[in-house]
Formats: structure tokens, C-alpha cells, sequence
């Protein structure tokens, strides 16, 4: 009898879970079916971007490097000529050294940028009187254009620091240094770093920010000093910030063009000459199709410095 009850009760609770699995099977292939209609809205706002995305960028990029392969000059007939535009890129004196003022000028700036603003974010986020102001002034050169950042530096350059220089006897820099061709890309960095500063340093202050204040009082009450907490606490903790911010920092700077043109228009003679800077020069000097074959060059380099990016910040939750 007990045998029979118990062979019972557990036909009836298979059946139960039996008859549950179907049920709850349905349901979930229903809400996948239900989540992959897209909403018209969402197709609304997509379709005009991805269109507009395309004739303005995908566009006049593919047509670009088709074009690279050719002798056009812009417009009219041309033909195609295989690589030779590239054999030439790579031959050329005056591009490998607009590539090698690039990369030197921006690897110097990165560092600086971000060795500047992770010693503000520091201090601004410390226990100190009146931090919140300082922070919004520090802000500032962010919302200033870089031309015209470029034009007011160019005056105090050429014009006060000589002055400043020749009163108090100071040899070196009583001429511009934008007219010297081994000091013009010091100003250049100088520049640059002050307009990038600012947006660094909001991410290293939220990375800061985001560090729990007991791991300091903590470490304090084991008598770690300011200096050994900087170094055993906060710039571990912020690993991930210091390296978004010198991989998007690095990719930044090679596009620099606006800064170097308001100093010193690539002079003197060619010494800060960057590669945007050459190729809107050989644009508008009739090298269309030469320069193409080098901005296609240079859209490749940027493309690899964005995968390593993705691939160096793959697993941080830095942000």
C-alpha cells in the first residue's frame, strides 16, 4: 500500500514538471520573438544617421583609397597606376619626417598630459579649501577653440616672453622660439598640453573619486605615508583610467592640425610639419592622389593604435 502511494505521488510530480516545462519553454521563446522586432522609433532615428554617416564618411573614404591608386589630381580624367603613389610615400624625406615629428611630438605630449593630470586630479580631489572653483577654472581651456588658443600663445611667444627674457638677461629665449627650428616643437607640446589637460583630468578626477575612502584610512592607520598611498593605492587602482587615457590621448595627437598651423604652419621650414598638416598641403598643391595614398596609410596606423586600444582596455571597468 505504502509502495503504491509513493509510485503515486511521483507520477504526479512528473507530470507537474512535465506539464510545466512547456509552458514555461513558450513563454521564452515568445519574449525572444517579442525582443527581436526592432521599434520603428529606434529605426527612425537610425536610418537618417547611418545615411547621413555614410555619404559624409564611408563614402568619401572608400572613393579616397580607390582614388590613391591613381594619378588624379581632385577632378578631372584620371587612370590607374597601382602602388606607386605608396613606393613613393615610402621613399619620401619629407613624409617620414612629418611621420616622425607625429609620433615623437605626441608620445612627449601623452606623457606630459597625463603626468600633469593625474597630479591635478590629486590635488583637487584632496582636503583643500575651494577645490570645486579650481576645478571649473582648470575646465576652462577645454571649451576654448584651438586656433585661437594657438594665436594668443603665438603673440606671448614672439612677442612677451622675449621681452620678459631680454629684462632679466636671459639669453636663450630672448628670440621666439617658434623661429628656432630645435625649440618650436617644445612650444607646440606646451600648447597642446594646456588645451588637453582638462579633459584628462576629469576622467583621472572620477577615477579618483571612485576609489572607497576607507582603503585611505586604512592604509593611514598602518602609517602609510601621502607619498606610498599615491603609489600603493591610488595609482593602482586607477591603472584603467591611466591607460584609456594614454591609448585615446596617443590617438588624439597625431591628428593635431589646428594648434600647429596657428604657431607655426609647419615652420620653420619643415621641422613641425605633422602628417595632417601634409596632406591638406598636398591637397591643395595638386598631389591629391599621392596624399590620399598617405592619409590612407595614416587611417590604417590610426586603425591599429584603435584595436590595441579595444583589445588594452578589454576588462577594465575603469569607467
Amino acid at each position: 500500500m505504502a509502495t503504491t502511494t509513493t509510485e503515486s505521488v511521483t507520477t504526479a510530480d512528473r507530470r507537474r514538471r512535465g506539464g510545466a516545462a512547456p509552458r514555461l519553454q513558450a513563454g521564452t521563446t515568445g519574449t525572444r520573438r517579442r525582443s527581436r522586432r526592432l521599434d520603428p522609433l529606434f529605426l527612425a532615428f537610425l536610418l537618417p544617421t547611418l545615411v547621413l554617416f555614410t555619404l559624409a564618411i564611408t563614402l568619401p573614404a572608400v572613393m579616397g583609397i580607390v582614388l590613391s591608386f591613381t594619378n588624379s589630381v581632385g577632378f578631372g580624367e584620371f587612370r590607374f597606376t597601382g602602388l606607386t603613389n605608396y613606393i613613393a610615400v615610402f621613399s619620401d624625406p619629407a613624409i617620414l619626417q612629418a611621420y616622425l615629428f607625429t609620433i615623437g611630438f605626441s608620445l612627449v605630449t601623452v606623457i606630459v598630459v597625463n603626468a600633469v593630470a593625474f597630479l591635478l586630479a590629486i590635488a583637487l580631489t584632496s582636503k583643500i579649501r575651494g577645490k570645486i572653483a579650481l576645478r571649473g577654472v582648470f575646465v576652462l581651456p577645454m571649451v576654448i577653440s584651438g586656433i585661437v588658443i594657438a594665436y594668443v600663445f603665438s603673440f606671448l611667444f614672439a612677442n612677451s616672453l622675449p621681452a620678459l627674457a631680454t629684462s632679466i638677461g636671459f639669453a636663450p629665449l630672448e628670440q621666439s622660439i617658434l623661429a628656432n627650428p630645435d625649440l618650436a616643437w617644445v612650444a607646440i607640446v606646451i600648447v597642446t598640453a594646456w588645451q588637453a589637460i582638462p579633459s584628462t583630468l576629469l576622467i583621472y578626477i572620477a577615477g579618483v573619486l571612485s576609489i572607497p575612502g576607507e582603503v585611505y584610512e586604512a592604509a593611514a592607520l598602518d602609517g602609510a605615508s601621502s607619498w606610498r598611498q599615491l603609489i600603493s593605492i591610488t595609482a593602482p587602482l586607477t591603472a584603467g583610467y591611466i591607460l584609456i587615457n594614454l591609448v585615446i590621448g596617443f590617438k588624439n595627437f597625431l591628428n593635431s592640425y589646428d594648434i600647429i598651423v596657428g604657431l607655426t604652419d609647419g615652420g620653420p621650414g619643415t621641422s613641425t610639419t605633422s602628417v595632417a598638416m601634409s596632406i591638406f598641403k598636398g591637397f591643395n598643391g595638386g598631389d591629391y592622389a599621392y596624399q590620399m595614398a598617405n592619409a590612407t596609410i595614416f587611417f590604417v596606423i590610426a586603425v591599429v593604435i584603435a584595436v590595441i586600444q579595444l583589445r588594452a582596455t578589454r576588462g577594465k571597468a575603469a569607467l
